[in-house]
């Protein structure tokens, strides 16, 4: 499966945004989805994942509350609505894949889109 990230930019501290990524292939609907993020000579750390059917979903600590992890199967979308964004919230975003549950390490996921950048100004 191919994936593909969209939606980051530059917004204030407390702003929202929407991150998406699309995926190609017909079996979108049995893979578990990730989101992951990279700040600047930082290691990857996991965000939130969702399973196959969006009825279980996990986050990070650092972002319970403030982002949302959802998919469309019928789209072939997987969606991270982030909103009170905070400076440290910065780094480029990357989406994931897997045939499986979720999970919250990197090392489990098959797949992986390019990368978003999302950056928060204070």
């Amino acid at each position: 499966v191919q994936l593909q990230a969209s939606g980051g930019g530059l917004v204030q501290a407390g702003g929202s945004l929407r991150l998406s990524c699309a995926a190609s292939g017909r079996t979108f609907g049995s893979y578990a989805m990730g989101w992951f993020r990279q700040a600047p000579g930082k290691e990857r750390e996991f965000v939130a994942a969702i399973n196959w059917s969006g009825g279980s979903t996990y986050y990070a600590d650092s972002v319970k509350g403030r982002f949302t992890i959802s998919r469309d199967n019928a789209k072939n979308t997987v969606y991270l609505q982030m909103n009170s964004l905070k400076p440290e919230d910065t780094a480029v975003y990357y989406c994931a894949a897997r045939v499986a549950s979720g999970s919250y390490y990197a090392n489990d996921y098959d797949y992986w889109g390019q990368g978003t950048q999302v950056t928060v100004s204070s």
